[in-house]
């Protein structure tokens, strides 16, 4: 019994010494492989034109799940209008919010973190059900990355960048 206690009291503290770790180093995404939390330059100021995000190819958002660890991916944004907006495509058998954890993670809870080059924003997002606004969205996003292809069949989910509420 003493022995156990000792090798689970091991991997305990080995586990923290690695959250520890991770935590100083952030492991952030890289590319298609999500990571935990995004480090940067920390921009407390409100943000009332989002179109620099334009000369961007990608961003990257960290969530907050219910087990207490970030989870940050890599994704696409476009600019309409001066505001940021990013988007999740569903193929045809995907369950929204179910297939994609961090979508899942967001509508759990809003609140995100979003690297842009070296600069972190602490924002939330709130989901675009509007037809006409959707429609301009996605026609500026398809402006901004015409190799991408969206199948007819596949949900598009859109979210709109807002400061912190």
């Amino acid at each position: 019994m003493k022995t156990l206690a000792k090798v689970l009291g091991a991997i305990l503290i080995g586990l923290v010494a690695l959250l520890l770790v991770l935590r100083i180093t952030g492991l952030g995404p890289h590319q298609r492989i999500p990571g935990l939390w995004l480090k940067g330059e920390l921009v407390t100021t409100p943000v009332t034109d989002w179109s620099f995000t334009d000369a961007h190819e990608t961003i990257q958002i960290q969530t907050n799940t219910w087990y207490w660890l970030p989870h940050s991916v890599t994704t696409y944004c476009n600019s309409y209008n001066g505001q940021l907006y990013v988007t999740s495509v569903y193929r045809a058998g995907m369950e929204y919010p179910k297939a994609k954890n961090w979508t899942a993670n967001v509508a759990r809870d809003p609140h995100v973190r979003l690297k842009i080059g070296d600069k972190v924003y602490d924002r939330t997002l709130q989901y675009v059900s509007n037809p006409e606004l959707r429609a301009a969205v996605l026609a500026v996003k398809t402006k901004k990355y015409p190799q991408q292809k969206i199948a007819k069949d596949s949900t598009v989910n859109i979210f709109h960048v807002v400061e912190n509420q």
